[in-house]
Protein backbone atom coordinates (compact mmCIF):
# COMPACT_ATOMS: atom_id res chain seq x y z
CA UNK A 1 0.00 0.00 0.00
CA UNK A 2 1.16 3.80 -0.82
CA UNK A 3 2.74 5.71 1.85
CA UNK A 4 1.96 9.60 1.61
CA UNK A 5 3.62 12.53 3.00
CA UNK A 6 3.38 15.93 3.37
CA UNK A 7 5.55 19.25 5.02
CA UNK A 8 5.34 22.04 7.03
CA UNK A 9 7.31 24.65 8.09
CA UNK A 10 6.65 27.56 10.79
CA UNK A 11 9.04 30.54 11.32
CA UNK A 12 8.81 32.77 14.18
CA UNK A 13 6.77 32.91 17.51
CA UNK A 14 3.33 31.39 18.14
CA UNK A 15 1.33 34.36 17.62
CA UNK A 16 3.25 36.44 14.86
CA UNK A 17 4.90 33.98 13.26
CA UNK A 18 3.13 31.72 9.80
CA UNK A 19 4.42 28.89 8.21
CA UNK A 20 3.01 26.71 5.07
CA UNK A 21 1.75 23.43 4.83
CA UNK A 22 2.16 21.30 1.39
CA UNK A 23 1.07 17.84 0.08
CA UNK A 24 3.26 15.20 -0.70
CA UNK A 25 1.74 15.11 -4.40
CA UNK A 26 1.98 18.76 -4.84
CA UNK A 27 -1.62 19.44 -4.97
CA UNK A 28 -1.98 21.72 -2.28
CA UNK A 29 0.46 24.35 -0.55
CA UNK A 30 -1.32 26.95 1.54
CA UNK A 31 -0.29 28.88 4.24
CA UNK A 32 -1.52 29.55 7.88
CA UNK A 33 -1.14 31.64 11.20
CA UNK A 34 -1.74 31.72 14.74
CA UNK A 35 -4.98 33.72 13.51
CA UNK A 36 -5.84 31.23 10.65
CA UNK A 37 -6.03 28.90 12.97
CA UNK A 38 -7.52 29.99 16.03
CA UNK A 39 -9.56 33.26 14.65
CA UNK A 40 -11.29 33.66 10.94
CA UNK A 41 -8.55 34.53 9.72
CA UNK A 42 -7.09 34.23 5.81
CA UNK A 43 -5.12 30.90 5.75
CA UNK A 44 -5.51 27.08 5.71
CA UNK A 45 -5.21 25.21 9.38
CA UNK A 46 -4.66 21.40 10.92
CA UNK A 47 -8.31 21.11 12.01
CA UNK A 48 -9.34 21.78 8.18
CA UNK A 49 -6.83 19.53 6.65
CA UNK A 50 -7.78 16.79 8.97
CA UNK A 51 -11.71 17.49 8.25
CA UNK A 52 -10.83 17.66 4.56
CA UNK A 53 -9.18 14.16 4.98
CA UNK A 54 -11.87 12.79 6.65
CA UNK A 55 -14.71 14.10 4.17
CA UNK A 56 -12.69 12.08 1.42
CA UNK A 57 -11.97 8.61 3.06
CA UNK A 58 -15.28 8.73 4.60
CA UNK A 59 -17.05 9.00 1.05
CA UNK A 60 -14.53 6.67 -0.59
CA UNK A 61 -15.31 3.93 1.99
CA UNK A 62 -19.09 4.19 2.26
CA UNK A 63 -18.73 4.07 -1.70
CA UNK A 64 -16.46 0.74 -1.48
CA UNK A 65 -18.96 -0.53 1.19
CA UNK A 66 -21.87 0.21 -0.94
CA UNK A 67 -20.63 -1.34 -3.90
CA UNK A 68 -19.23 -4.28 -2.17
CA UNK A 69 -23.20 -4.74 -1.31
CA UNK A 70 -24.36 -4.43 -4.38
CA UNK A 71 -25.31 -1.23 -5.27
CA UNK A 72 -23.74 1.90 -7.46
CA UNK A 73 -24.01 4.85 -5.54
CA UNK A 74 -24.25 8.04 -7.77
CA UNK A 75 -23.30 10.51 -5.55
CA UNK A 76 -21.70 10.59 -1.79
CA UNK A 77 -20.90 14.09 -0.85
CA UNK A 78 -19.94 14.64 2.86
CA UNK A 79 -18.55 17.76 5.12
CA UNK A 80 -16.31 17.25 7.82
CA UNK A 81 -16.35 19.99 10.66
CA UNK A 82 -14.09 19.51 13.33
CA UNK A 83 -14.06 21.05 16.85
CA UNK A 84 -11.18 22.60 18.22
CA UNK A 85 -11.20 23.53 22.00
CA UNK A 86 -9.39 24.90 24.91
CA UNK A 87 -6.33 23.01 25.16
CA UNK A 88 -6.07 22.91 22.30
CA UNK A 89 -7.54 20.14 21.73
CA UNK A 90 -9.51 18.44 18.46
CA UNK A 91 -12.65 16.76 20.10
CA UNK A 92 -15.67 16.56 17.82
CA UNK A 93 -15.89 16.06 14.05
CA UNK A 94 -19.30 16.72 12.71
CA UNK A 95 -19.56 14.20 9.62
CA UNK A 96 -22.44 14.95 7.44
CA UNK A 97 -23.21 12.82 4.06
CA UNK A 98 -25.51 12.64 2.04
CA UNK A 99 -25.92 10.10 -0.31
CA UNK A 100 -28.01 8.75 -3.93
CA UNK A 101 -28.08 5.37 -4.44
CA UNK A 102 -30.43 3.70 -6.19
CA UNK A 103 -32.27 0.86 -4.79
CA UNK A 104 -30.96 0.93 -1.38
CA UNK A 105 -33.64 1.16 1.49
CA UNK A 106 -33.13 3.60 4.69
CA UNK A 107 -32.41 1.10 7.28
CA UNK A 108 -29.30 -0.74 4.97
CA UNK A 109 -28.23 2.96 4.07
CA UNK A 110 -27.70 3.63 7.78
CA UNK A 111 -26.01 0.23 8.71
CA UNK A 112 -23.47 1.23 5.76
CA UNK A 113 -22.99 4.69 7.21
CA UNK A 114 -22.22 3.48 10.61
CA UNK A 115 -19.76 0.81 9.21
CA UNK A 116 -18.32 3.39 7.16
CA UNK A 117 -17.52 5.97 10.01
CA UNK A 118 -16.28 3.44 12.63
CA UNK A 119 -14.02 1.76 10.24
CA UNK A 120 -12.55 4.37 7.25
CA UNK A 121 -8.94 4.70 7.79
CA UNK A 122 -9.26 8.51 8.90
CA UNK A 123 -11.79 7.49 11.57
CA UNK A 124 -9.34 4.59 13.17
CA UNK A 125 -6.61 7.19 12.90
CA UNK A 126 -8.91 9.70 15.32
CA UNK A 127 -9.57 7.37 17.48
CA UNK A 128 -9.30 9.59 20.59
CA UNK A 129 -11.89 11.76 18.85
CA UNK A 130 -15.77 11.66 19.13
CA UNK A 131 -16.95 11.31 15.50
CA UNK A 132 -20.98 12.44 15.29
CA UNK A 133 -22.72 11.00 11.82
CA UNK A 134 -25.53 12.42 9.94
CA UNK A 135 -26.51 10.76 6.88
CA UNK A 136 -29.35 11.18 4.42
CA UNK A 137 -30.22 9.47 1.66
CA UNK A 138 -31.27 10.88 -1.63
Amino acid sequence: MAIRSAEATWTGTLKEGKGSIKLGSGAFIGAYTWASRFDEAPGTNPEELIGAAHAGCYSMFLSSLLTKAGYTPTLIHTTAKVHLEAGPTITVIELDATAEVPGLDEASFLEQTEAAKKNCPVSKALTGVEIRLKAHLK
